[in-house]
């Protein structure tokens, strides 16, 4: 089976707001999401987009104390599908996956990755692009994602 790939809603959202949501599907194929998510999101999916309900809400609500509701759902999800990797953008919802011993990456990630794959040319282009946005980049971060990246 392979591997299953889960995304929060930040990934979908930037990744839209500059144009390169097929950037997802180029990297992964099929990905994952919930139904708090897709409400999070607001707009319809490509087909390439399954939405699965998480199926210990408990534990969902546990995460919720800390993270938000989307967060919570992704993690949730994750946790009940094996061999699976998570998209987070936010750095708490980060340190929760990690101390759960979730496998994860980000929107960054998922950029470089384009580029290491030869679906994207340069990763400098789309984050210009990012930095247009409302993202969050550092200069330290940008400098490794480019190091990561190879340029």
């Amino acid at each position: 089976m392979p591997k299953t790939i889960i995304s929060d809603t930040s990934c979908f959202i930037i990744l839209a707001n500059i144009g390169e949501l097929e950037l997802l599907h180029k990297v992964y194929g099929q990905i994952t999401t919930t139904p708090d998510i897709a409400a999070e999101y607001g707009d319809p999916f490509p087909e390439w987009v399954e939405i699965i309900a998480v199926k210990d809400q408990y534990r969902q609500q546990l995460l919720e104390m800390q993270i938000d509701k989307g967060e919570s759902s992704a993690i949730a999800l994750a946790l009940e599908t094996p061999d699976s990797t998570i998209i987070l953008d936010d750095i708490k919802g980060r340190k929760i996956a990690r101390h759960l011993g979730l496998t994860y990456t980000g929107t960054l990630g998922i950029i470089i990755k384009a580029k290491l794959k030869g679906i994207i040319p340069s990763i400098k282009p789309i984050l210009n692009k990012m930095k247009q946005t409302n993202f969050r980049l550092s200069a330290e971060i940008e400098f490794q994602a480019l190091k990561a990246a190879n340029e």
